[in-house]
């Protein structure tokens, strides 16, 4: 497990959407955008339902995470995170993790997640590569 560096962990906590990619029955990538929070070291998305990429995970926990910063760096590139790592699901908790994170993502008076929702599912990444553009890489593209 690699821990993130501090830069990391500011971009995964600020308002900047995730693309994360799982791998589908055919080997394909399945790409879908994500809300992102951090735990500890791991990064972790809410599902209130059982989802492809959830689905995809369970058969195949390797996973890829991008968010993109918004910021041009040094080399005129925009700034973008790579994460590489193993997921894992943990049933329960989706909805009080989607509140946490709607007050990032949708302002100070989220009207989500929808009353009584189900109690959903966490998706959890461990990190074992971070690579990029930004304070986190090694270089330009890495």
């Amino acid at each position: 497990m690699t821990t993130l560096p501090r830069a990391a962990r500011e971009l995964l906590e600020s308002a900047r959407l995730g693309h994360i990619v799982t791998l589908s029955t055919d080997g394909a990538p399945h790409v879908t955008c994500v809300w992102v929070g951090v735990d500890g070291d791991e990064i972790v998305t809410g599902h209130l339902s059982r989802y492809q990429k959830l689905r995809n995970i369970e058969r195949d926990p390797r996973v890829a995470l991008s968010v993109a910063t918004g910021r041009l760096g040094e080399h005129g590139l925009e700034e973008y995170l790579v994460i590489n790592g193993q997921a894992r699901i943990t049933e329960g908790g989706a909805a009080e993790l989607l509140q946490r994170l709607a007050y990032r993502y949708m302002g100070p008076d989220p009207a989500f997640p929808p009353p009584n929702p189900p109690s959903g599912y966490v998706l959890r990444i461990t990190v074992d590569r971070i690579t990029g553009v930004g304070p986190w890489a090694g270089g330009p593209g890495d």
